[in-house]
């Protein structure tokens, strides 16, 4: 534990005591994007006004994957939501969804306050609840005038005119538009992976690359090279990464290789997170190796002047800042 999360963790503990009950954010939460921050700050607000711990509501599954056999890809894994949302001074309440799922609407409520201590409620105008997803924001109030629970519906958050939503964002990831994806998101769009060993197929063209494989869970962005940005211990690179098949080499996975500018050392079983910018160029078939290498070097330096010209240092890719 290092000493920064070790005061952050002191000064929350000050600042929860004397708190009794729970002011809790209601949603998937799948990526954290602004219109889970506008329930999240609603949440947050109503505890500093009525001495509340602000907390946020998560399943310990999806809720289509037990309702519908399959559930949308991931835009963030669960351990970095949890660890985003707990260093934004959330407690992080975890229901076991297949347990909770057949409550009626006012079950689910009673639960909440009896359980956990729940004595206020924020959510999105669209948010759903309890058996057959019966319950909606007006059954909620209704229920909260019934328990004398504070309740706070947030309007819908908007991006160029459209309801900001998890399934949109996917969308653009997946077509590679990380400009409106990331504009949409509380954080750029980034993934933290394990780099595994390679081939060392890069270090002999003069671009050693950090290897990581996507989990099935996990969203694919557009395959392709992107200008990005390398994270581990503390600092931040800028990088450029391909991310796909390997078609030129071959390969039975979905992977992300990250050259970063100017480092070199081993990070094998490293955890890095890597964020992806900007889309540059599909990934396609090389007829050899050295046709593999020239678009190499024609990719970092694509990806070194679209990260100078945006100013997106090392420092701008950084988290743009939650609540």
């Amino acid at each position: 534990m290092t000493p920064q999360l070790t005061e952050r963790i002191r000064l929350r503990q000050e600042e929860q005591q004397g708190r009794t009950g729970i002011s809790l954010a209601l949603g998937n939460f799948d990526g954290l994007h602004r219109g889970h921050a506008s329930v999240l700050a609603a949440a947050k607000a109503q505890a500093q006004a009525l001495g509340l711990t602000p907390g946020a509501l998560l399943f310990d599954e999806h809720p289509k994957l037990v309702l519908c056999g399959e559930a949308p890809p991931l835009l963030m894994t669960a351990k970095e939501k949890r660890e985003k949302l707990e260093d934004a001074g959330f407690c992080v309440l975890t229901l076991p969804f297949r347990k909770t799922k057949d409550l009626s609407p006012a079950a689910f409520l009673s639960l909440l306050e009896t359980a956990y201590g729940v004595r206020a409620l924020s959510c999105g105008g669209n948010y759903r609840f309890g058996k057959d997803a019966a319950g909606t924001a007006d059954t909620l109030r209704e229920l909260c005038a019934q328990y004398g629970m504070t309740l706070t519906v947030v309007p819908d958050a908007m991006y160029k005119g459209e309801r900001i939503s998890s399934t949109r964002i996917r969308r653009a990831i997946e077509d590679g538009d990380m400009a409106d994806a990331n504009a949409m998101l509380l954080f750029p769009f980034s993934y933290c992976l394990p780099v595994v060993a390679g081939d060392k197929r890069g270090r002999t063209l003069g671009f050693p690359t950090l290897n990581q494989v996507f989990p099935s869970e996990l969203i694919r962005p557009r395959a392709g090279v992107y200008a990005s940005v390398a994270a581990f211990g503390g600092e931040r690179y800028p990088s450029v990464t391909n991310v796909g098949t390997r078609p030129t080499v071959g390969g039975d996975g979905f992977y992300s290789e990250t050259h970063i500018f100017g480092f070199s050392g081993d990070l094998y079983g490293r955890q890095v997170e890597v964020t992806l910018l900007q889309f540059l160029r599909d990934e396609r078939k090389f007829r050899d190796l050295a046709a593999l290498r020239a678009a190499m070097e024609n990719d970092a330096a694509t990806a070194k002047e679209v990260l100078h010209r945006n100013g997106q240092t090392a420092e701008a890719a950084g988290e743009s800042g939650f609540l």
